[in-house]
């Protein structure tokens, strides 16, 4: 991640399934990182992403949960819609003048590695904002993407050589 600020970008628009949760405290985020836990663990969904990616998901979740509700005030909601291609997940909270600041520079005991190993995981992120609301978003990947460019053996049935 380059700069000193999270970028300001708008929320991206995706189709897909639409999980929504509300976080009015600390201790609901850890109710709703077990329930994203299990909707993970289906088996439709664990059949088109990887276990690494599954659970990269669930660190920027908590990540970016803790950070709203650390930081952010009000009433702070999480969504994920859930694609073929993988995740984008959003946080809101009720503090849209405060934009989400990475540690620079920062001894690692004193935490904030936050924002940088969600920038590492995620193929985008951002934050936006509207009155009374800030959102700040990153898409991940299935981890299968790769795994499709790879070039398919041809069959022993193809034209000869």
């Amino acid at each position: 991640m380059s700069g000193l600020v999270w970028p300001s970008a708008p929320v991206p628009t995706e189709d897909g399934d639409v999980w929504r949760w509300e976080l009015p405290t600390v201790h609901d985020a850890s109710r709703v990182r077990m329930d994203l836990r299990a909707r993970l663990a289906h088996p439709s969904l664990a059949a088109r992403s990887t276990e690494d990616a599954r659970e990269g998901l669930l660190l920027v979740f908590e990540e970016l949960s803790s950070n709203a509700l650390r930081h952010g005030g009000g009433a702070v909601q999480a969504q994920i819609v859930a694609m073929p291609t993988g995740w984008l997940i959003r946080l809101t909270d009720g503090s849209p003048d405060a934009p989400p600041r990475p540690a620079i520079d920062r001894d690692p005991a004193f935490g904030g590695m936050g924002l940088p190993m969600v920038a590492q995981l995620s193929v985008d992120y951002g934050w936006s904002s509207e009155p009374g609301r800030k959102h700040v978003w990153a898409r991940l990947p299935s981890g299968l993407a790769a795994a499709a460019a790879v070039p398919r053996p041809r069959s022993s049935s193809g034209p000869a050589a």
